[in-house]
């Protein structure tokens, strides 16, 4: 936000004009400028996930190598700063290691993703800042914190994608699996209907009714109900297995996951 001098900058910092004036009421992208030997690095908080609006760190050198932030003192602001990113990137590479499903490795890359923006934008300033000031040996390791801060959201963001890839092949895998499986038994069912139809529909319109002698001998005539019930069920088990049975591929999938 600007200040009442219609700034961005702190009121007292004695800060070139030159500097002020190119300055918009945005904060605007990540980036180092430099005049009258005095250097300013304009950097950007640490972005949420759903953040729209950047907001802004402004850090300022003097030619006497003595520096200022707007937040914080010095240049102890300026490595807390850096330090806040590595931290959030270690806390992101645990959640990263301990995700499962494919809704966890999406709110990672979900987290990581403005991150990682950030995180490069805010290594090409200090390196703009290295080459304005290319004699100061405490730009050059903090660009060089910032770059290792960059190549971690890097290869952060890569192993988390790759992780995602991976468990969406392997679910669609499972359901083509699944599929097949379900097609098979969906095709041996029809087989069999298709074999009896033809016999089950003729007796149906013939009436065909096998005299067993059971029928007048009303004492035992529950033991034929049992006989049939027992081998229905028996017969039901075995088509079951028969209909549900793995072929030798999909016990090798299995295997394998």
């Amino acid at each position: 936000m600007a200040n009442e001098q219609g700034g961005l900058l702190p009121r007292d910092w004695e800060i070139p004009q030159q500097l002020r004036d190119r300055l918009g009421e945005q904060v605007g992208r990540q980036r180092a400028m430099a005049a009258d030997g005095h250097l300013l690095v304009i950097l950007h908080d640490p972005p949420g996930p759903e953040e729209v609006e950047r907001q802004g760190q402004f850090f300022w050198r003097q030619p006497d190598g003595t520096w200022h932030a707007s937040q914080g003192k010095g240049p102890e602001a300026l490595a807390s700063y850096l330090e806040e990113y590595e931290q959030l990137l270690e806390g992101l590479e645990e959640q990263e290691k301990g995700a499962e499903t494919a809704r966890d490795y999406f709110e990672v890359l979900r987290d990581l993703a403005p991150l990682q923006r950030a995180a490069r934008n805010m290594h090409l300033a200090l390196q703009q800042a290295r080459e304005l000031v290319p004699r100061s040996k405490g730009i050059i390791n903090l660009r060089d914190w910032a770059y290792a801060n960059e190549r971690m959201a890097e290869l952060l963001y890569s192993d988390t994608k790759n992780s995602l890839d991976f468990v969406i092949a392997q679910r669609t895998e499972e359901q083509a699996a699944a599929s097949h499986q379900m097609a098979a038994s969906s095709h041996r069912l029809n087989v069999l209907v298709a074999f009896f139809f033809p016999i089950a529909t003729l007796s149906a319109i013939f009436g065909v009714n096998m005299y067993f002698g059971f029928e007048e001998d009303r004492a035992n005539s529950i033991i034929p109900f049992v006989a049939m019930l027992v081998l229905g069920l028996v017969s039901g088990v075995v088509l079951k297995s028969l209909i549900t049975r793995q072929t030798p591929s999909q016990s090798r999938h299995e295997d394998e996951a």
